[in-house]
Parts: C-alpha cells; sequence; structure tokens
C-alpha cells in the first residue's frame, strides 16, 4: 500500500512521527498521511496523498511541511516511486479542534 510507503518513509526522514489517523496521545507534532484518490494505468499505479503536517504554532506547522516537501521529493530513491510531484499546499487550520495544520498534496506513480 502506498500509504503505508509513504508513512514509513516519512517516520525514518522526517525525525517526526507519522500516522494514517490521529493517535489518540498526540504529541505536539506530527504527521498525519491520508491516500485520498488513485488509479492504474499500464500497470503504473497512481495516488494521491495528502501529508498533514501538526504543530503548536501556525508558523511551525508551516515549516514542518516546508520539511516535508523536501523530503517528499526524495521518495522517488524508493524502487516502488517513479514520480512524486507536489499538487498542492496550503494552511489547514482545523477550526473545529483549534489545531494548527497544514497539508501538501502529492500525486505518486508507484508499482
Amino acid at each position: 500500500m502506498i500509504e503505508k510507503l509513504v508513512c514509513n518513509f516519512l517516520n525514518e526522514e522526517m525525525g517526526l512521527a507519522a500516522f494514517w489517523e490521529k493517535p489518540e496521545d498526540q504529541p505536539e507534532e506530527f504527521l498525519i498521511v491520508e491516500k485520498t484518490g488513485g488509479k492504474k494505468t499500464d500497470h503504473i499505479k497512481e495516488a494521491t496523498i495528502a501529508v498533514q503536517s501538526y504543530a503548536g504554532s501556525m508558523y511551525r506547522a508551516a515549516e514542518i511541511n516546508e520539511k516535508v516537501k523536501a523530503v517528499m521529493d526524495r521518495i522517488t530513491e524508493l524502487d516502488e516511486v517513479a514520480r512524486v510531484e507536489l499538487n498542492s499546499d496550503y494552511n489547514y487550520t482545523d477550526t473545529t479542534t483549534k489545531q494548527y495544520r497544514y497539508q501538501a498534496v502529492f500525486d505518486i506513480k508507484h508499482y
């Protein structure tokens, strides 16, 4: 699963915990990895992956987001990933919980 691959890669490269869903005991800074779409063409899979960066301040969430983008540029070093492209990134503060977060969305071609 591409979500597992991305989550494991971010856990190793970011120095922050990356999860598939919000943990009950949330650290102050963490990442959430979510697959928001996908398709398959000529035996090559494509996925849209959102990475949410949570932090105690908006500035820190933005800093983490910048690091996520830099680290994700290197995910093509993995044999399973053919291409990664940043689709968009933006402030995605959760107004319900008042948690600061940014979101970066990536289009990934993988095997």
